[in-house]
């Protein structure tokens, strides 16, 4: 007898920055788990790449492209969500930004309006936009973030901050719409290797510096988040509201 707890059939789920990376995974998950996918990032092609991809294992994708730094663009993605399958069940806000490595105290204004905006008020913007259709389907929302939200760093504390907000963000909309039957919560992935992340998994030393860290002993895949997305946004995590899922590998708690 199969579970019913991840099983996400006939539901609609949004994964934003789907194209590639930690957004690919999920969506495929998603998909594979029966739900219909969204998939979105500011470039089609790249999207229909993965909507080919999900249709091969005979699962539902469309392409909805959606820069997230355009409040039009992302009403523009909710609204063509509902109009394709009449419901959404899940928003995944995936997609975020990083133009600066480099310490705080040097980043450029232009830097850290670009970090702020793409990585928090977009996702505000999207949980405004969607909070309706989630609100009539008792949906999910969650926001990928970052263990550099719970962390100090010497090079990317702009981001970090960024990603802390969405962590703040999360647990002021499950205290303010959980009554509505809305869960959000974040995933805070540790080093995964993903293009977004090649300039610290490249580097030897700061890999070098990860594994020895890390009681996994390996720095983290796409797929190992998507098996979170999966668990916060299906049945299996219905009682999961306003809380900070880390996967990491354990290295937040291994005191290095």
């Amino acid at each position: 007898m199969a579970s019913r707890l991840f099983d996400m059939t006939g539901k609609v789920a949004v994964v934003t920055g789907s194209s590639r990376g930690i957004g690919r995974a999920i969506a495929i998950e998603l998909a594979r788990a029966g739900a219909s996918v969204v998939i979105s990032s500011r470039k089609a092609e790249a999207c229909e790449k993965v909507r080919a991809e999900i249709a091969a294992e005979g699962g539902t994708a469309i392409v909805v492209p959606c820069n997230i730094s355009s409040r039009d663009d992302c009403e523009s993605l909710v609204r063509s969500t509902v109009a394709a399958f009449g419901r959404l069940d899940a928003l995944i806000c995936n997609a975020a930004v990083n133009p600066y490595f480099g310490p705080i105290a040097d980043v450029p204004e232009a830097a850290f309006d670009k970090i702020m905006a793409s990585n928090v008020k977009s996702n505000l913007w999207l949980c405004q936009l969607s909070r309706q259709a989630l609100a009539e389907s008792k949906g999910a929302i969650v926001i990928v973030s970052s263990i550099g939200g719970l962390r100090g760093s010497a090079m990317l504390g702009a981001y970090c901050i960024s990603k802390a907000a969405d962590m703040q963000l999360a647990r002021n909309l499950a205290v303010e719409w959980g009554g509505d039957g809305i869960r959000t919560n974040c995933i805070a992935p540790g080093l995964i290797r993903t293009d977004f992340a090649r300039a610290l998994w490249e580097n030897p030393d700061i890999e070098r510096e990860v594994l020895r860290n890390c009681p996994a002993a390996r720095i983290g895949e796409p797929e190992d988040i998507a098996g979170a997305a999966l668990f916060l946004a299906a049945d299996a995590g219905r009682y999961t509201n306003g809380q900070v899922l880390v996967v990491d590998g354990g290295m937040t708690i291994s005191g290095g």
